[in-house]
């Protein structure tokens, strides 16, 4: 083979790549109709991690700045607090204190049930949107978070009114997988 010579590439991997290429882009189009978003939440008195797709789709902005993007009403709120937690913090076992998105914008929380194998790994950021709502009314022992980033993690905890979670539909035990959240 003569340097700089290129080779012609397989048939096959043509269509893979295309096939991948078609796979990819419907993932983001199924997934930014409906926002599918991890929740802590609970049944039969136990804390459960699931993967949740609210119900009300995505709308589209008409509020100046942001008009003709996607929007999502995520419901009536009563509270916004933000959280600051130290490296490698250890938040115990706990219930949710109320029903209430929690968005992380930096750092890393690592959920866990207390009589289950179950984690739910939440970085910062981008994909950092979960909801947290096995309160005690619902959950007898809660969850544990722990915070084992070597910088802090922020968070801003937005509780819902009158502890209603958002209409949505299971869609399968266990926090949503990336490429269930890509298009956010």
């Amino acid at each position: 083979m003569v340097a700089g010579a290129r080779t012609k590439p397989a048939p096959l991997f043509w269509v893979v790549a295309v096939l991948f290429q078609f796979m990819s882009l419907a993932a983001v189009a199924q997934n930014t109709t409906h926002l599918n978003i991890t929740a802590i939440g609970a049944a039969g008195g136990r804390s459960t991690i699931e993967c949740w797709q609210i119900t009300r789709p995505f709308d589209t902005s008409t509020d100046p700045g942001t008009a003709g993007t996607k929007a999502q009403q995520l419901g009536d709120t009563t509270n916004l607090t933000l959280t600051i937690l130290p490296p490698k913090f250890d938040g115990g076992l706990h219930n949710a204190p109320a029903v209430q998105y929690v968005a992380f914008t930096s750092g890393l929380a690592v959920v866990t049930l207390p009589d289950s194998d179950e984690k739910a790994t939440i970085r910062g950021g981008k994909y950092g949107l979960i909801i947290a709502a096995d309160i005690a009314a619902v959950s007898k022992k809660g969850h544990i978070t722990r915070y084992p980033s070597g910088s802090t993690t922020t968070a801003l905890q937005i509780r819902m009114k009158d502890n209603i979670p958002p209409a949505h539909s299971i869609l399968h035990k266990g926090a949503c997988r990336q490429d269930e959240l890509v298009g956010l």
